[in-house]
């Protein structure tokens, strides 16, 4: 049975990235395997889990908490991207700035459609 959050736009390009998050860590030094790496993942994984989560809920106040949160989320993946990349963990980091950026437009559209339902 597939669910409202599978047909939502904005949860597969948050699928996507953490998809793409785990592809590109996968060859950080091992030292940063409980450190950035960890930090990453969760933080990309936390993006369409929210957006799922929320989804899932009865009202749309709390749909747009969870929202929130993804956003949050999308902020701090965004920070260690740029921080693997000052680091040298990645070299072409384009991509994934790229699909944050667009995630990050397409929660802030959910968001205000959402907020001028209210």
């Amino acid at each position: 049975m597939k669910r409202s959050n599978e047909d939502l736009h904005v949860w597969q390009e948050g699928m996507a990235l953490a998809k793409e998050v785990y592809a590109a860590t996968v060859s950080f030094p091992k030292e940063e395997m409980y450190g950035l790496t960890s930090q990453m993942r969760r933080a990309a994984v936390s993006v369409p889990i929210n957006i799922a989560e929320g989804a899932a809920r009865g009202s749309k106040k709390e749909f747009l908490q969870f929202l929130i949160i993804a956003r949050g989320s999308l902020m701090e993946l965004e920070t260690q991207i740029l921080l693997s990349h000052d680091f040298g963990f990645i070299g072409n980091h384009d991509s994934l700035m790229k699909r944050t950026n667009k995630t990050y437009a397409l929660l802030n559209g959910l968001m205000e459609k959402l907020r001028d339902r209210r």
